[in-house]
């Protein structure tokens, strides 16, 4: 006899059964389980200094590893943290801050590590068309930081080759923040 495979429904019908400490514990064992647990409450509930941070970290080792270690790149676990910030709280401005981000760390790697991986350069010019869009969702005052950080790495880009720095140019375009 197979069960069939549960459900957030069946999950819920659980949870409701738990009295106030028994669903406490519960969380608390969730939080001790997983660095991303605690990533996702800490910044679910605005505690420490930096709810960013550990997303940042996962972001920044993913697309920008050390070779001297050797490191992989995995732009599907660098996006996940993105994803996942969204999941757990998905303030506006920390979108707009972690794909900028993201964008800044590919350009640090490409700034000291040759890279002719086409897959990479096609990410980091989808990211920077998501992070162009995460800040123009922002008020007008809170853009200019974020434009000017993917206006350097627009300039940077002139290096790269595979087209980045004009997919760049023309995005910038289309979402308002070309140079005039």
């Amino acid at each position: 006899m197979s069960k069939k495979k549960p459900t957030w429904i069946d999950l819920k019908r659980r949870l409701a059964e738990l009295d106030h400490p028994a669903l406490l514990g519960l969380i608390q064992d969730l939080y001790a389980a997983s660095k991303n647990n605690q990533a996702f409450l800490h910044a679910r509930f605005a505690l420490g200094k930096d709810v960013l941070e550990p997303y940042k970290t996962t972001i920044d080792r993913w697309v920008c590893p050390d070779v001297m270690l050797n490191q992989d790149i995995s732009i599907a676990k660098a996006k996940k943290a993105i994803s996942d910030y969204k999941k757990a709280i998905g303030r506006p401005e920390g979108v707009a801050e972690l794909t900028v981000f993201f964008c800044e760390s590919c350009a640090n790697f490409l700034g000291f590590c040759c890279v002719d991986y086409e897959e990479y350069f096609n990410a980091l010019v989808r990211m920077f068309e998501q992070a162009l869009k995460a800040v123009a969702a922002l008020e007008p005052k809170q853009q200019k930081v974020f434009v000017e950080r993917l206006e350097r790495i627009r300039c940077e880009s002139r290096n790269w080759g595979w087209g980045v720095r004009d997919d760049m140019d023309d995005l910038m375009a289309e979402y308002g923040f070309a140079k005039k």
